[in-house]
This record gives C-alpha cells, structure tokens and sequence, in this order.
C-alpha cells in the first residue's frame, strides 16, 4: 500500500504530468532508437573495430592506425591527431555556452557537474564493454564449427558463457554500477537545486566531458602509435619520417591558430608594452607555423596508389555524370510543365529508366557498347564512316581518342576519363535523367504562376523569367539533388561491377569497387573497412563543401 502511495506522489501533480509525457515520449521512440542502434550504429562501430584489426577471413592481431596508414599514409596519423583537437575545441565551445547561459539566466550550473563527469564515464565504460565482448562474441562462430550438435540452445549457452568471460563481465558491472551511480547522483542534484535547466546542463557536462576523454585519448593514441612507429623505423635502421611530419603539419596548423588568438587579442591590449609583446608573439608562431606545414605533400605522396586512383576516378566519374543529369533534367522538366499534348507519356517514359533494375539496364549498355564490330553503337559509327571502338575495354582517355581524331597530341593529364568510364557516365546519366527530372517538376509546380505573370508584363522574357524567378526558387532543388548526386557517386557500385572490365586496366575502378575488392577478393577485411572510413570521411567533407558552397545560396522563399 505504501508502495502503491509512492507511486501515486510520482506521477500525479504538474511534476508527474510531465513525468508521465517523458515516459511516454521515450515508450514511443525505444523501438525506433533501437532499430537505429542494430542496424545503423552497430554496423559503423563492428566496421570501426574491424578497420583497426590485422582482419584476413579471421580476426587477427590489433594494428591500430596501421591499416589507414596504408591506405592514405601517414595522413592517418595527422587526421586522427586533428579529431583529437577537434574534440578539445568542442569542449571549449561547450564551456563557453554553457558559462553564456548561465549569465543570461543568472544562475549556477556547478552542481550538474558532478553528474556530468559520472555519465561521460558511464559512455566510456560501456564502450570499454563493447570493445572486450565483441571479440568474444565474434569467436563463437569459430567455436561452433567444431560442434556437431549446431542448435539455437547451444548457440545461446556459447553466448552466455562469451558475455560471462573474466575479460568481459567485469566490464559489464562497471558499466552497470556506473550507470547506477549516475542516475542516483543525478536524482540528488535534481532534488537539492531545483531548476527548469537542470538537466540541459547535466546533458552539456556529460557531452563536455565525455569530448574532453575523447579528445586526450585519440591525442595520446595517435602518440603511441607514432611513437611507436618511430621506434621501429630506428631499430632497423632507416629514417622514421612519421615522427618528424606529425609535428611539423599538426604542430605547424596549431601555431597558426594560436598566432591568429594571439594577433586578435592584441588589438584589445590597453597597454603598449602587453600590445607589442602579444603581436611579436603572433609573428613567431606565424613563422614557426608556416615553417612547419611545408612537409604535406610528402605525407600525402606516401598513400596507396590503388586508392588515389580509385578516388581519381571516381571524381572524374561525379563530374562527368552530376553536371549533365541535372543540367539535362532542369531543361525537361521545364519543358515538360508546359501543358503540351502528350507530356504525360514522356513523363512516364523519362521515368522508367530509373524504376528499370539496375543490373537489366547495364547488361543492355553492355551488349549495346561491346567492342563487336556488330554491336549496335560500332555498327551506328560504320554509317557515319568512323572506326569501331573498344568501348568498355578502352583505357584511353576520352580526350585522347578525340585528340587522335584529328591527329592533335594531348598531354598524359589532360586525357581525362577512360572511354570505358564514359560509357558508365552514360549509363548513370540515363538512369538519373527522369528521377531528377520528376523532384525538379515537383520544384516548378510550388512556384505560383502569379511571379511569371507579372514579369511578362513587365517586359521579361523566357530567359530572364527563368534567370531571375525560376532558377533561384528551384535552388533548394537544386542543392537537394547536387547533394544526393554527389554523395550517390562516390557510393555507385552495382552497374561499374557489372559493366568493368579488366581489359580497361582499371580505369573504371571507383572508390567503392576498390574497397570491394580489397573485402570480397583479396580478404583483407580491416582494410577495407579503414578504406571505407575514408570514403565515408571524403563524403562528409563534399557535404559539408556542398553545403557551405549552394546552402548559402538557397532561396526559400
């Protein structure tokens, strides 16, 4: 009964109300956030931890940044050293915000800290957790291999005997009495200093501290493995070098950094002694950090061949294929809005290649482009009295075959894109064409008539009405399909694989067939999963250059 009174105290009142909204709130997202945690982060932290494995069929030895060194070179090691400082800096920005609101509001968030450092420790316990299970959990497929009596039951035991470890279920309590610990604390503070913002700043305490234990790891990491790295280079007797370059570039972009803080607070110095002295200050770490960056290229030059060329290729890929989709669906879809007798069927029709099965598609561009001299494009070219190409098998640059054309020499790095890749280019450009073409219709349809109306009576023509009206209320679709485009190309894989030929000597090899093959063929598991960190890494940053480049643009009206 007095557990049943208990109760009732929690959840009645203006407090229990809204109690009772979190709850079910959090009731009605559990099964999304668990969805999301099976099948999207779960999947990026196994290939994380596969990446920093020596991983051939079987898990093999821990290698670190070893695997990423030999994808992008010593790089790794100055990108890793960067995510640590990003990390600190985000700290200072949370420090910031947090110091901000509690000036506006005129209030202490001290008290929250100690939740905050209990529940940041609590993440990285059950990270610590993850790390030790996962590899026994991984085992039991090996181990049960050896069984003869492969049921469900034994599967369940062999889990609960790998999840019981002594490697494993000490972790697990710590997690769990952590977790206890934070909830507890954090119900004190809440009760003790009664605040609407109580638990934003336990939140922002808890993110801060768990970006400042991130940030110093992946700092003291990326100075193991260096340091370690170097250590090796001199027991066998050659120059180290990677020492030497993470400190000058990380160093060399740190002091520059510093030099701008220093240069800025100068100009807030009251005193002239303190002014002078700030901007010497400045001058140094300026020359010390210019100094420092000039080792970059060698960095970058010591990657793996393979996959700058896969990169290589696939940016000549996105710029032969975004362009031309989007330019050739912005002038249909126009076309196709004006009330003209059968837009309706071109609709359909332009829109079918991109519902058509992908692998269908590129087997019909595979015998349409094929190097017989009866195949329908060569026997298309014997009528206009040119010579059969090898299509998909040509390595050549497409401006190196039209530079033969006509008997003018072309420079290696001017012949641009195989002629084999140009035949994907097509393809790609095609299956894309009517899906663009129906967003960019859907863009035209929100426009009201009611702009283009009085631009024609002001005078306007076509193409001012669509210079100055149509094509800047389409930006917003315009940057959506840009930016899927993009990302698409980097990401295309099915219609290469089936179209790619040895004979073109890899030229049509993109970023995701390299990692496919490095996976699939070779078996080099944690490479290929660094190698996907990488394309994953090279995405975000198109984004975000996407995104600072046309986002800003966007007009929405």
């Amino acid at each position: 009964m007095e557990n049943k009174n208990f109760l009732q105290k929690i959840f009645t009142g203006r407090r229990g109300r809204k109690l009772r909204e979190y709850l079910t709130a959090y009731t009605f997202i559990a099964p999304a956030t668990i969805l999301v945690f099976i099948f999207g982060i779960f999947p990026v932290g196994f290939a994380l931890f596969v990446s920093l494995h020596r991983w051939k069929i079987k898990r093999g030895d821990m290698l670190g940044l070893a695997n990423y060194v030999k994808a992008i070179g010593n790089l790794a090691y100055v990108l890793v050293f960067f995510l640590g400082l990003g990390a600190l800096y985000g700290v200072y920005v949370l420090i910031k915000r947090i110091i901000n609101m509690a000036k506006e509001k005129e209030e202490s968030p001290w008290p929250c800290i100690f939740p905050g450092v209990i529940f940041s420790v609590v993440v990285f316990a059950l990270l610590n957790w993850f790390y030790r299970a996962l590899p026994q959990v991984l085992d039991i497929s090996f181990l049960i291999r050896r069984l003869e009596d492969k049921t469900p039951a034994v599967f369940f035991q062999l889990l609960k005997d790998a999840l019981r470890s002594e490697t494993v279920l000490p972790t697990w309590r710590l997690f769990f009495w952590l977790l206890i610990a934070g909830l507890v604390v954090s119900g004190v503070v809440l009760r003790l200093w009664r605040n609407k913002r109580n638990l934003n700043y336990q939140s922002k305490f808890a993110l801060l501290f768990t970006a400042l234990g991130a940030g110093v790891g992946l700092l003291y990491y990326t100075f193991l493995q260096v340091n370690l790295a170097y250590a090796e280079s001199i027991a066998e007797g050659v120059d180290p070098g990677i020492w030497p370059q993470v400190i000058m570039i990380s160093g060399g972009v740190v002091l520059l950094g510093l030099a701008w803080l220093l240069w800025r607070r100068a100009e807030k110095q009251d005193s002239t002694w303190r002014f002078i002295l700030y901007l010497l200050g400045a001058l140094v770490l300026l020359v010390g950090g210019w100094l420092l960056i000039g080792e970059i290229p060698e960095i970058v030059a010591q990657g793996d061949e393979d996959l700058w060329e896969g990169l290589k290729v696939t940016i000549f890929f996105s710029l032969g294929t975004v362009p031309f989709q989007l330019g050739i669906a912005l002038f249909l879809s126009i076309l196709l809005f004006q009330k003209l007798k059968g837009s309706n069927i071109f609709r359909i029709l332009y829109f079918i290649p991109y519902v058509t099965p992908a692998i269908a598609s590129a087997a019909v561009f595979q015998q349409m482009f094929s190097n017989r001299e009866s195949a329908p494009i060569n026997m298309f070219l014997k009528l206009l009295g040119m010579a059969p190409q090898q299509w998909l098998n040509e390595p050549k640059g497409i401006i190196t075959l039209l530079g033969e054309l006509v008997n003018l020499p072309i420079p290696e790095w001017a012949a641009g894109p195989s002629l084999a890749l140009t035949v994907i280019m097509l393809l790609s450009i095609w299956t894309y064409v009517g899906y663009d073409t129906v967003i960019y219709m859907a863009g035209l349809a929100n426009i009201p008539d009611e702009l283009n109306d009085s631009a024609e009576v002001d005078g306007a023509n076509g193409w001012q009405i669509f210079r100055h009206i149509t094509f800047p209320l389409l930006s917003p679709t315009t940057y959506f399909l840009s930016l899927i485009a993009i990302i698409g190309t980097f990401k295309a894989f099915n219609t290469i694989w089936v179209l790619r030929s040895n004979l073109a000597l890899g030229t049509t090899d993109t970023f995701s067939v390299k990692i496919f093959i490095e996976f699939f063929e070779k078996k080099f598991y944690g490479y290929a999963s660094a190698m996907s960190f990488v394309l994953f890494a090279i995405i975000l940053i198109l984004t975000y250059i996407n995104n600072k480049t046309q986002g800003s643009k966007v007009f929405y009206g």
